[in-house]
């Protein structure tokens, strides 16, 4: 079984089918129509829901942390011991919520479809703001799209919908909402059994190990932004999974002298602080990693293990000479990131084993990244770079380039590389590397870029690493061509 708050109301669920997304419970379960499905890809936002889940502050206080999801591709089963707000729960003793009367009275809704959505990231801005801020409302709103271009007036409702915000009934039975929370904080493993499909709810990393062992043909489900597209999109069916968001061993992120532990259960907006703090260029790009909805769900370990060759982390944490930390049962294995992925979808994990934690060593300070897509906001990489050296009396004596969407994995570039290694750093050298990018990789032609487009890419982006280096100032940082 497994219990969560739909607002304020306690639900208990054993039989549900665990592929069924909390887009579709609430729509064909519950008869809230209010959330829409779009795309069912998590691209459009116009099924935006929040969860509130308890999160200590600075003090250790408990309180609740509202986000921002996408409930199409959200299974009922990450809701266990956590509360799930709808549109239809703003409203309040007939009165508008705040948010909802803000959209109004800016004209923020042409035809209404996508409105729901965006009324529902504007509360979750609403609630983790203090002040009116333009950055953090783009940001709150990027993964909403409305197809009427209809965003002035909607960012005129942001404003002022965080501009002296009045206490809603959120604030107001917060106390309470702490409590219920805390009364249906899981003990033990949870699960949803609908007779021909399960979903585990482990606690553990201990229980994790015996279930997936019990289990070695199990789907590991994280942030689900990935798998639930097998549901969603190919209409498959995944007979047996195992969630490990509620799993806290994996959610920590532990920053020593040295390193970085980060937790593969992490969502990437848990990250962002101390991947930021000690390398801006990857707290930039996780900006650009899809939406806020995506990075509120999504998990670095994910990003890492379903092994696309144009995830956008693989790459850089590869430049940074990352490991991961294996666990199968009570044993563990250490593992060099780059040596994690074999093939196009196929790495070195063994049957039932699983991806622990992500080390990520400190102090490469002349380490930057670059992300090129058609968009923005919101799009999948047509070529990621990373590029970390060590340079001293201007030789290079250290030298690691990675890439994804250049090759069927994220890769390191060794002809590149070994064109660096023990040169003296200057545009000589950075040519004859990027000739020898032209070793590395062949890449492939599809509908994001050309081989050729992607290629001269890479080499371009190489000279700008050089250019930047030489010139701090004029730093652009994670950079997209369009």
């Amino acid at each position: 079984m497994i219990q969560f708050l739909l607002n304020q109301e306690l639900r208990s669920e054993h039989a549900l089918d665990p592929n069924l997304t909390v887009l579709n419970y609430l729509r064909e379960h519950l008869g809230k129509s209010g959330t829409k499905e779009g795309c069912a890809s998590g691209d459009c936002g116009a099924c935006t829901v929040v969860v509130g889940e308890l999160h200590a502050d600075d003090q250790g206080a408990e309180q609740i942390r509202y986000r921002s999801l996408n409930s199409c591709l959200t299974f009922v089963s990450s809701l266990h011991g956590k509360q799930l707000i709808s549109v239809e729960d703003l409203k309040h003793q007939g009165q508008l919520h705040s948010v909802q009367q803000a959209m109004v009275e800016c004209h923020g809704s042409q035809c209404g479809f996508c409105t729901p959505g965006f009324v529902m990231s504007l509360f979750a801005l609403q609630k983790n703001s203090d002040a009116p801020d333009s950055q953090k409302a783009h940001e709150a709103l990027a993964g909403n799209l409305c197809r009427c271009t209809g965003y002035r007036p909607i960012l005129a409702a942001a404003e002022q919908a965080c501009c002296n915000k009045p206490q809603d009934q959120f604030d107001s039975r917060q106390a309470e909402t702490i409590a219920r929370l805390k009364a249906i904080a899981p003990t033990q493993t949870g699960e949803l059994n609908s007779g021909d499909k399960r979903c585990l709810v482990p606690l553990t990393v201990a229980d994790l190990a015996d279930l997936y062992d019990a289990y070695p043909q199990a789907r590991l489900l994280a942030g689900g932004t990935d798998l639930a597209l097998e549901v969603t999109q190919f209409h498959r069916t995944l007979p047996v999974m195992i969630y490990v968001g509620n799993i806290e061993e994996m959610k920590r992120v532990d920053d020593f002298d040295d390193r970085l532990e980060i937790g593969a259960a992490t969502a990437l907006s848990d990250c962002y602080t101390a991947l930021h703090h000690e390398y801006p260029d990857f707290g930039e790009l996780l900006h650009r990693f899809a939406s806020l909805q995506i990075r509120n769900q999504g998990t670095l370990g994910g990003n890492i293990g379903n092994a696309s060759p144009i995830g956008d982390s693989p790459p850089l944490l590869i430049a940074l000479g990352a490991q991961i930390v294996l666990c199968k049962g009570e044993t563990r294995r250490t593992l060099a990131l780059e040596d994690y992925f074999i093939d196009y979808r196929v790495t070195a994990r063994q049957d039932s084993e699983f991806i622990e934690k992500i080390i990520v060593p400190k102090g490469h300070t002349l380490f930057r990244a670059y992300k090129v897509s058609k968009r923005l906001d919101d799009d999948i990489s047509a070529v990621c770079a990373a590029f970390n050296l060590k340079i001293e009396n201007g030789v290079i004596n250290d030298a690691r380039v990675a890439f994804g969407g250049m090759a069927a994995t994220p890769k390191r570039a060794k002809s590149c590389e070994a064109a660096l290694l023990g040169a003296t750093w200057n545009s000589a050298t950075v040519e004859k590397a990027c000739a020898a990018l032209a070793e590395d990789f062949t890449p492939l032609s599809d509908f994001r870029a050309s081989k050729e487009y992607r290629l001269l890419s890479a080499q371009n982006l190489l000279r700008k690493y050089f250019i930047e280096l030489q010139t701090p100032h004029i730093e652009t940082r994670v950079t997209a061509y369009v």
